[in-house]
């Protein structure tokens, strides 16, 4: 495992965790944009610019069980006015290998840059590509710690036949890396369900705070 944000990551794709010691490992953040909680089984990693003492003392002050006190609501919310920053929700953070061959998908690349799917995903990724499907749209760029990161959406007309489990099994045929990473909601179920039957493993959660000028979230 390595003592970087990517190397946590890199070492988590290859199913290799940090130890289970009910530690919290506290990094700086991998750039301007990205700053939040890795929650791994009995082992945390918060990456922030802020003082690691001001962490420490903020985790131990939290009112939970020491092993869940970085993913504990009252921390998390502490970190977020220290820094002004914003969070969306808690996501299962999951992981796939990338695939041979071209994507078993009829895919069509929107080039224009001005779109709006293209723009809200720029906000919180870099290279962002973007795929239409007929009924769905699939993005791929790099997040956190330059991961290379999946994102899906079906029309609602278009739910129920598979199509989003075809999007993010393209995403592992397309993706420029040896991995894709891709977060879901915990509560949404049916993206849960999509993505591991694609493939993705879950490896941990993730709690990833954005400046708070970032705007709207995509949708």
């Amino acid at each position: 495992m390595g003592d970087s944000l990517a190397g946590i990551l890199a070492a988590a794709a290859r199913g290799q965790f940090p130890p289970m010691d009910g530690a919290v490992t506290v990094l700086g953040q991998p750039g301007a944009r990205d700053a939040g909680v890795l929650a791994f089984t009995a082992h945390s990693v918060v990456f922030t610019g802020e003082d690691p003492q001001w962490v420490r003392r903020e985790l131990a002050a939290a009112r939970s069980d020491a092993l869940a006190a970085a993913m504990n609501p009252g921390f998390l919310a502490a970190l977020l006015t220290r820094t002004g920053r914003r969070m969306d929700t808690i996501d299962l953070l999951t992981v796939a290998s990338a695939l041979p061959g071209g994507p078993p998908l009829a895919l069509e690349e929107i080039k224009d840059q001005d779109h709006p799917r293209v723009v809200s995903s720029r906000r919180r990724r870099d290279g962002v590509r973007v795929w239409a499907a007929d009924g769905g749209v699939l993005v791929l760029g790099r997040g956190v710690a330059g991961r290379w990161e999946a994102a899906v959406e079906v029309d609602e007309a278009a739910r129920g036949r598979g199509l989003g489990v075809q999007l993010a099994v393209a995403a592992r045929h397309l993706v420029p890396d040896e991995v894709v990473w891709a977060q879901q909601s915990p509560g949404n179920a049916r993206s849960v369900r999509a993505f591991q039957t694609a493939g993705y493993r879950p490896v941990g959660s993730e709690a990833l705070m954005l400046p708070g000028t970032i705007g709207p979230s995509p949708a």
